[in-house]
């Protein structure tokens, strides 16, 4: 496939697909890099789009640049600078998000015009899901606030300062055409939250009964690779 390599500011890119006038957005998972982005390309780029896909801050990657870690106030302005990019060079932009890259992008793109909107296992309300992991460990709010962090047996940091600016910065408008693909058995994000987030916004959901939070089996990825297409071709 055609990819250029670029860099906007300083930040390592990649684009995949021949020249277009339209533009993917991709905005991978905790732990990702921009290559995810490939299998999606392959798709989107059949379709008529190309996509671009950034190395945000807290990923691995060659060029080891220092971007500190992956939390809202580091990656939100780089999305926000990304999208100035993409402004500038496509006519029309979409946004294809993964996980909490999904919860990312409403931050920064809340008042922007997105043409099309393509969310996988996304992380809708991070307040609700914050609070159930604080739960999960009897970890009281006084207590979090007291401590400032808090590591968890499963992996996660709560950070009192992270939370505070969950709930200082809310998604309120949500104007982007969506469409959700969702795992019946995802146990980070609970069904009900996706469906509000489709009722509040009217978005699209589809949900693979056998899917969890990562599409990784090959029933899996041959169902995100189907359901990507039949959204875009």
């Amino acid at each position: 496939m055609q990819t250029e390599k670029i860099s906007i500011g300083d930040i390592p890119s990649v684009i995949y697909g021949p020249v277009s006038d339209k533009a993917f957005l991709f905005v991978y998972g905790k732990n990702g890099r921009k290559e995810e982005a490939a299998d999606f390309a392959e798709t989107a780029c059949g379709a008529g789009w190309q996509v671009l896909s950034a190395d945000l801050p807290g990923c691995e990657k060659p060029e080891k640049r220092e971007l500190g870690e992956a939390v809202p106030w580091n990656v939100v302005p780089e999305l926000r600078l990304i999208m100035g990019y993409m402004k500038e060079r496509w006519k029309s932009v979409g946004l294809r998000a993964n996980s909490i890259g999904a919860w990312f992008s409403m931050l920064a793109f809340q008042k922007e015009k997105l043409d099309k909107c393509l969310f996988v296992s996304p992380v809708l309300d991070m307040e609700k899901l914050i609070l159930s992991m604080m739960k999960a460990v009897s970890v009281s709010e006084e207590r979090l606030k007291t401590d400032k962090i808090t590591e968890t047996p499963f992996g996660q940091t709560l950070s009192w300062k992270y939370l505070s600016y969950v709930r200082e910065n809310p998604v309120t408008s949500w104007t982007a055409p969506t469409d959700i693909l969702y795992g019946g058995g995802d146990k980070l994000i609970v069904r009900d939250t996706v469906e509000l987030f489709r009722d509040r916004f009217n978005a699209g959901l589809t949900v693979m009964e056998d899917g969890e939070h990562w599409f990784h089996t090959p029933a899996q990825l041959e169902f995100l690779k189907m359901w990507t297409a039949e959204i875009l071709l």
